[in-house]
């Protein structure tokens, strides 16, 4: 059996949102490689449950990194693909959107526009 590949895992770093089953964090990194980070279309849903996580997510990213780069790790490829290429973006120019490795950033002028309620030092849901 394959070994999967090396993974940071974020401790302290918050599972999900608690009561609505929305992962931010894996488990373990997946034999074939990490999911390819890419920019998924974001519908129009301002005070759905998805605006909600995502904005809960970010307020999580921006809480445990701030405006430092960090590693994907274990963050979830498909909640990260909500945020990025708008809120969340590659802090290094040789960024390879398939490494649990790759360096990231919050783009905080973009992320505070789109949801200044992340920035909070309390966010409720």
């Amino acid at each position: 059996m394959a070994r999967p590949p090396e993974m940071t895992k974020h401790r302290g770093f918050p599972s999900g949102l608690p009561g609505h089953g929305h992962h931010f964090t894996i488990r373990r990194a997946n034999e074939k490689g990490a999911t390819p980070l890419k920019q998924l279309q974001r519908l129009a849903r301002p005070n759905t449950i998805e605006q909600k996580v995502d904005a809960a997510f970010l307020h999580a990213l921006w809480h445990h990194f701030g405006s430092e780069p960090f590693e994907r790790g274990n963050l979830d490829a498909g909640r990260l693909n909500l945020l990025f290429g708008r809120e969340v973006v590659p802090a290094e120019d040789n960024f390879d959107p398939t490494s649990y490795e790759a360096l990231l950033r919050i783009d905080e002028r973009v992320a505070r526009r789109s949801f200044p309620e992340s920035f909070d030092d309390v966010f409720e849901v």
